[in-house]
C-alpha cells in the first residue's frame, strides 16, 4: 500500500500496526455489508482495488457470486483535495499547520482568512496545470467541484485576473457551500437526544445486516449454525 510506504517515509516514529492493517479493516467494513458503490478520495482507490480483489477471489474460490465488486463514487474534478500551503501535500485535518486546511466548523472569517493566505504563484492570470501551478490548480479544483462550474470555464473566466481576485470569488462559493452544513452540525450539536437516536437506529439496521450477511458468508464457507452449535457443546463438556 502506498499511503502506508509515503507515511513511514514522513512519520516513521507515529507510523504504527494500525496504519499497515488499515487496508484490510476498510475492506472488511465494504465487505461486511456488500456495498456496491464506496465515496473514496483519489489516496483510497488502491485501498478499494484491494476490496474488490478479495471479494472476486471469495466469489471465484467458492463459485458463487455473493459479494458485489463495490465501485468508487468520487467527484471527477477533485479526487484528492491538497494542502492550501503545500500542494504537494493532501489536505489533511492531521496537518499541525490550521491554515493548511478549511474544516466544515471554520466560520466565514476563518475561511476568508485561510485563502487570502492559501499559497499560489507570481503569474498573472488563473490557469490549470497541476505540474507547473499546483497551487493555484489546487484552488481551481476546489472552486469547480463546490460550485460545478467545469474547470475550462473557470479558466477561462480570470484567465486575465489577479490571484487576489479569484480568491475572493473562492471565498464566497466556499462560505456559500459551507456554511449550511456548519449550522447543520450545530444544530445537531445542540440536540444530542435526537442524534443518540439516530445512532441507535442506525446501528440495529447495521446490525441486522451484518448479521444476516456473516450467517451467509458462514454457511458458504462452512461454518453454518450445525458446527457452531457442536462447538459449544464440546465448550459445556470441558
Amino acid at each position: 500500500m502506498t499511503q502506508f510506504k509515503d507515511k513511514s517515509k514522513s512519520s516513521k516514529e507515529t507510523v504504527n500496526s494500525g496504519l499497515l492493517c488499515y487496508p484490510i479493516l476498510m475492506a472488511a467494513d465494504i465487505l461486511l455489508y456488500n456495498a456496491t458503490h464506496v465515496p473514496v478520495g483519489d489516496d483510497q482507490t488502491q485501498h478499494l482495488e484491494l476490496t474488490r480483489d478479495i471479494a472476486s477471489n471469495f466469489n471465484r474460490f467458492y463459485e458463487q457470486e455473493f459479494f458485489t465488486l463495490p465501485q468508487p463514487l468520487f467527484n471527477t474534478q477533485s479526487k484528492r483535495v491538497l494542502s492550501l500551503r503545500d500542494a504537494s501535500a493532501k489536505m489533511s485535518k492531521s496537518d499541525s499547520d490550521q491554515n493548511s486546511r478549511i474544516n466544515l466548523l471554520d466560520s466565514d472569517e476563518e475561511i476568508a482568512a485561510k485563502i487570502k493566505k492559501a499559497k499560489t504563484d507570481l503569474i498573472t492570470g488563473i490557469s490549470y496545470d497541476p505540474e507547473k501551478r499546483p497551487d493555484v490548480s489546487n484552488l481551481v479544483s476546489i472552486m469547480s467541484s463546490l460550485s460545478g462550474v467545469p474547470i475550462t470555464d473557470i479558466c477561462n473566466k480570470y484567465s486575465a485576473s489577479q490571484n487576489s481576485e479569484f480568491k475572493k470569488d473562492l471565498i464566497d462559493v466556499l462560505i456559500q457551500s459551507l456554511s449550511p452544513i456548519r449550522k447543520e452540525i450545530q444544530r445537531l450539536n445542540s440536540d444530542k437526544g435526537y442524534v443518540e437516536k439516530v445512532l441507535h437506529q442506525g446501528t440495529i439496521q447495521a446490525k441486522e445486516i451484518a448479521e444476516h450477511n456473516m450467517k451467509a458468508i458462514r454457511k458458504i464457507v462452512g461454518l453454518g449454525e450445525k458446527k457452531k452449535k457442536d462447538f459449544k457443546k464440546k465448550k459445556k463438556k470441558k
